[in-house]
């Protein structure tokens, strides 16, 4: 008896064993390959929003259902003036032959959460890019379609449109200037964090001979390139004087020779004291740090000889911007006033010996002996870096 009672209790524990299991399977999740997801309708679509006088579009919309799982899809926001989703306005832009018309643009910021708020005034910029209204004809109101792009895994998949109505503004179309981030932290500049001013305690990334940027955007690879010590600490902002834009730790895609040295901040840290190139892509704002191994000259001095001063050698010198600690200097600045269109160079140690000259302005990189650099009459912050010659004017 006692023998039957045991194989009866052990047979009951192996049918709710079983039917644990069984229970367990069904509710694993799977991955599924969704087609499409909700962007929800903004309570600001039944205004008109007038893109000259506001401060941010808000969007958000749901996950993509993936069966469950946390996936990290990226989302970038589209927007048409004709509810068509065929060719962007970079697709039309990289026919040379300018037969491709666009109908609608991407935003080239990425997100990586649910929500957005979208900058009205690149919006503008995308909707004249589309309208291609004349000055005095931009539309009263005007009727956009938006939509926002999933990407996950190689895939992309599209949101539901939503109507807004907009009061858009005459843009000028021209070539976008580069995107420009700016180094703070404690071994950059004066080492202050103070976070005020180009000249002071902000060293701006520069454009890079050769990359290009986009004409609608300025996105594309700008970068940076000198002396860090260890252990020195830094991170980027995209406005002086603001924290609200940051990159850090969290950014950078080659770790293997920096740390993560604040926690809550995530500044970034040079495990070993030397010369570094720091690269930004700022359509994906990824960091790359590389250890730099060209050779580096040390210069006293450095000057912006030209028409405007009668090419005087040591004439409108510059002043040593990496200050921190005694540090070592290759990032000079000078604020200049040009009253007429002017040609200029920058020499060294006050001579001719070592000169850097482009053909290009508002930035480019000089080269030793290079041209005269021909510039647009204007005040200007110039940024010169010694060891790359890469140089910007800023207005």
């Amino acid at each position: 008896m006692k023998k039957i009672i045991k194989s009866t209790l052990m047979l009951l524990c192996g049918v709710c064993l079983f039917t644990a299991c069984s229970d367990d399977l069904e509710h694993n999740p799977t991955l599924l390959n969704p087609t499409t997801f909700k962007l929800n309708q903004p309570a600001f679509s039944a205004s008109n929003i007038d893109l000259a006088t506001s401060n941010g579009l808000n969007f958000s919309w749901s996950q993509p259902n993936y069966g469950g799982f946390p996936v990290a899809a990226e989302y970038q926001m589209q927007f048409s003036l004709t509810n068509s989703f065929n060719t962007s306005v970079a697709q039309a832009q990289a026919d040379d032959t300018g037969a491709t018309v666009a109908d609608y643009v991407e935003l080239d910021n990425v997100f990586s959460t649910c929500n957005a708020s979208v900058d009205p005034s690149l919006l503008a910029t995308g909707l004249q890019h589309l309208g291609q209204w004349a000055e005095n004809a931009v539309p009263e109101s005007q009727k956009i379609y938006a939509r926002v792009a999933s990407d996950f895994a190689g895939s992309r998949i599209f949101s539901n449109v939503v109507e807004l109505n907009v009061v858009p503004y005459y843009v000028e179309l021209k070539d976008a200037a580069p995107i420009i981030w700016y180094l703070v932290g404690n071994c950059i500049a004066d080492g202050s964090w103070g976070n005020s001013s180009i000249g002071k305690d902000l060293i701006p990334l520069l454009p890079i001979e050769g990359e290009e940027y986009d004409k609608a955007t300025g996105t594309g690879k700008i970068a940076y390139t000198g002396y860090f010590p260890a252990d020195g600490q830094f991170k980027m902002v995209l406005t002086p004087g603001s924290w609200d834009d940051q990159l850090n730790y969290t950014n950078v895609t080659t770790t293997a020779i920096v740390d993560d040295l604040d926690g809550d901040n995530h500044n970034i840290g040079i495990k070993a004291a030397g010369y570094y190139k720091i690269t930004v892509d700022t359509k994906s704002n990824a960091i790359e740090v590389e250890a730099y191994t060209g050779s580096v000259k040390k210069f006293d001095s450095m000057a912006m000889p030209g028409t405007q001063n009668g090419w005087d050698p040591a004439a409108d010198a510059m002043t040593a911007l990496e200050t921190f600690d005694g540090a070592e200097n290759h990032v000079w600045y000078k604020e200049i006033t040009l009253s007429e269109d002017s040609n200029l160079k920058f020499t060294s140690n006050g001579n001719w010996d070592v000169n850097w000259g482009a053909t290009t302005f508002p930035y480019g990189t000089g080269v030793a002996g290079g041209d005269d650099i021909p510039c647009t009459a204007g005040t200007y912050k110039v940024i010169f870096n010694d060891i790359t010659g890469q140089y910007m004017f800023f207005e």
